[in-house]
């Protein structure tokens, strides 16, 4: 029978026992040191005492009187344990040179030798030892008595080893009692800290927080959305790869505030935001972004996780949808014209008016092939000849003419791969619909002259007729498109607004289009203007570098020889 395996005991609550222990090692370590240093100072305590006692006697006159008598112990016994009461030591011996105890504390050992060492006091030196004499083991002195230069008796003074182990028994009482309050608090304390760190990894172990840490990098690099934390100061804590390549952010991010990533404001705005921020479209110099924001509730510091999606591509496809819609409508539109003007043509002949029937033919296809051969003649390009095809169709269906201006010229490959032409379709297409509507509203407004519809009012009372003028020229190293229309124009003071999303005469939900036209001119590295038009309404110009264009090879070839 297989026993279930036990899980491992979770990170906190294994550093909870490896400080229990720390702390008991540290306590017990301390408490040992204190003991050994407090026996130390005991020792020595005593052996300063015990000198002290030692060398008074020996310097004291009575004692020198005394040993001149002919029964020194009858005068010094009584002054020795006197010595001996006040100071507290265990013991205060006199003995002649010979080692002949003339005091001791028990009177029935005075006559007998001392035990002991006595050859460096013979010396004239003063010493301390530890001895073992009959009141046990003891810490004593041993110093001589001068006497007119003359050694006449030496002095031992001494503690037993046993009293000074009692005195230290009685601090160690105290000592046990600071280190057993200090190991309960330090494991209070440790309780405390590793319940706040078991709360903080959700009581995980080493190993599966390891894990964890390697799944969350592997998942940052994986993840294709962008991913940013910032912490309650609005720096940044954590951003991946992707989040780094949308923002334009270079790799030493971390740490760094959001206020200060030259972002633009609206964006910094919504990662500032403290309420949420749901699929919010926000642009960067080179992107078309989308922003989610959610707060962090709850731990030390409120934070905020904000998710990044690309929507560059799938903005240029809906744009390219739109073109591809209006193209659709455009063909539709033309279809129902051309069965009209068929009905006409076939009505015509059958009334017998052939002739007229094929001039109304005729001029219908040389108008339609005309605007056509003009854009093929100019625009080589084949992406930019089938745009302007197509949004001239558009703009006929909402009555207003798109005109190729005559000194447009771009040569079939004239334009460098490295030049998107998906870029192209954005800026020219973006442009066109925007002049187009300008044109359209400007001519149906009831301000323009006459109210007729199609025409708005010109110079000296005459009727404009709603037009955008079109210019696309490959020369001097750059493409020059420049968009004109016969609107209303852009007020002066609204000229440094067109450009920044969410700018709009239509009201909410629109204003796209001119930002996407400055972010796709920003990544060919070129400009874009707005000016007044020579027909009163807005121009906008766009100025792309073209790389020049490549040396043709020349061959050298060496003359020949001439045959002999």
């Amino acid at each position: 029978m297989r026993l279930p395996r036990t899980r491992p005991r979770s990170l906190a609550g294994q550093l909870f026992a490896m400080q229990v222990v720390l702390v008991a090692a540290v306590v017990a370590g301390c408490a040992f040191f204190a003991y050994v240093s407090g026996r130390g100072q005991a020792e020595e305590t005593a052996a300063r005492q015990v000198r002290a006692a030692a060398l008074a006697v020996a310097d004291s006159p009575s004692v020198r009187e005394a040993i001149r008598t002919p029964d020194p112990s009858a005068v010094l016994q009584p002054y020795a344990e006197q010595v001996r009461k006040d100071t507290g030591i265990a013991f205060v011996t006199i003995m002649s040179p010979d080692r002949i105890r003339w005091t001791h504390p028990d009177a029935d050992r005075i006559g007998e030798t001392f035990l002991g060492h006595t050859a460096r006091a013979l010396r004239g030196e003063t010493f301390s030892e530890t001895y073992t004499g009959t009141l046990g083991p003891s810490i004593r002195v041993v110093t001589p008595i001068l006497d007119g230069g003359r050694i006449t008796g030496l002095v031992s003074a001494g503690i037993t080893v046993e009293r000074v182990s009692s005195q230290v028994r009685a601090q160690l009482g105290a000592l046990g009692l600071a280190a057993g309050g200090a190991l309960a608090l330090g494991g209070v304390g440790t309780y405390v800290i590793n319940a706040r760190l078991r709360r903080h990894t959700h009581g995980m172990n080493a190993a599966e927080l390891s894990r964890m840490h390697d799944y969350h990098q592997a998942t940052l690099h994986a993840v294709r959305e962008g991913l940013l934390m910032l912490d309650g100061r609005r720096r940044i804590a954590l951003i991946n790869d992707a989040g780094r390549e949308l923002l334009g952010l270079p790799p030493g991010s971390v740490g760094r505030r959001v206020a200060d990533l030259e972002l633009p404001p609206p964006l910094t705005g919504a990662l500032l935001a403290s309420e949420e921020r749901v699929d919010e479209l926000h642009l960067t110099a080179d992107r078309v972004i989308v922003v989610n924001t959610r707060p962090v509730v709850g731990g030390e510091q409120r934070g905020t996780v904000v998710t990044l999606r690309d929507h560059t591509e799938l903005q240029a496809l809906s744009g390219e949808l739109d073109s591809e819609r209006g193209f659709t409508q455009a063909l539709r539109s033309q279809a129902h014209e051309a069965a009209n003007r068929l009905h006409t043509v076939v009505s015509l002949i059958e009334l017998g008016r052939a002739e007229e029937a094929v001039g109304f033919a005729t001029a219908e296809l040389e108008l339609a092939q005309a605007l056509t051969d003009r854009v093929v003649g100019a625009v080589a390009e084949p992406v930019l000849a089938a745009l302007l095809l197509g949004k001239a169709a558009q703009a006929n269906e909402r009555g207003v003419e798109l005109v190729l201006a005559d000194d447009s010229l771009i040569d079939d490959g004239a334009l460098p791969e490295t030049l998107s032409s998906r870029d192209l379709v954005t800026i020219l297409g973006n442009l066109i619909d925007n002049a187009v509507d300008a044109a359209s509203e400007a001519a149906t407004s009831p301000s323009s002259a006459g109210g007729v519809p199609g025409q708005r009012g010109g110079g000296a009372g005459r009727p404009v007729r709603a037009r955008v003028t079109v210019t696309a020229l490959a020369d001097d190293g750059e493409l020059l498109l420049r968009v004109a229309d016969t609107g209303a124009g852009v007020d002066p003071g609204d000229a440094a607004q067109v450009f920044h999303r969410g700018w709009s005469t239509h009201g909410a939900g629109r204003g796209l289009g001119l930002a996407l036209v400055q972010q796709a001119v920003h990544r060919g590295g070129g400009t874009v203007t707005l000016s007044g038009g020579p027909d009163g309404g807005a121009e906008f110009t766009v100025r792309l570098p073209l790389p020049p264009a490549p040396m043709p090879s020349e061959s050298v070839h060496a003359p020949k020889e001439p045959t002999p």
